[in-house]
C-alpha cells in the first residue's frame, strides 16, 4: 500500500468566520488571494483554478458547511506523469474571540511527490498572507 501525505497550515487570523468564508467562497475574492478560477458554492461543481505559471487545476466541490468546511479535489495533469497530483484541499474554520482559526489540509502526495510536497507547504503559508489581507478590508 503506498503512504499518501499530508500538509496542514494552521493559522489564528483577526477577521470573522463570515468574512473569511466570503473568501474562500467568492469567486473575485479567491482571484486575489489563490488562483484566477469559475468557482461555485455548489457541491459537485466542477472548476478550475489557473495558475499565473500557466498551469490548470481540475477542482470539484465535495463537502460545503458555511462558515465552517470546504472541501474541493485539486488535480494537475503534467505532461510527465509523475508530476500528476490527486489531492484534496479542505478548510476547517473555527471561530475564536478574536476572529477564526482557519486550517487547511491537503492531502494526496505520494512519497515521491518531494517537490510537490514541498510546494504546497511554502504555498500554502504564502496563500494565506494574501488571504489575510483580503478578509480583514472586508465589510
Amino acid at each position: 500500500m503506498t503512504e499518501i501525505r499530508s500538509v496542514a497550515i494552521e493559522r489564528e487570523f483577526t477577521a470573522s468566520p463570515q468574512k473569511l468564508w466570503r473568501a474562500l467562497t467568492q469567486p473575485h475574492l479567491i482571484a486575489e488571494w489563490l488562483m484566477q478560477n469559475d468557482f461555485v458554492p455548489a457541491v459537485g461543481h466542477r472548476f478550475n483554478l489557473r495558475g499565473e505559471w500557466g498551469g490548470v487545476l481540475d477542482c470539484e466541490v465535495l463537502a460545503i458547511e458555511p462558515e465552517r468546511t470546504l472541501a474541493y479535489t485539486w488535480n494537475y495533469e503534467h505532461e510527465d506523469p509523475a508530476f500528476d497530483l490527486r489531492s484534496v484541499v479542505t478548510f476547517t474554520l473555527t471561530p475564536t474571540g478574536a476572529g477564526t482559526h482557519l486550517r487547511v489540509e491537503q492531502s494526496g502526495f505520494r512519497p515521491d511527490q518531494k517537490q510537490a510536497f514541498g510546494g504546497a507547504q511554502h504555498g500554502w503559508r504564502s496563500f494565506f498572507d494574501k488571504l489575510e489581507q483580503v478578509a480583514v478590508r472586508l465589510d
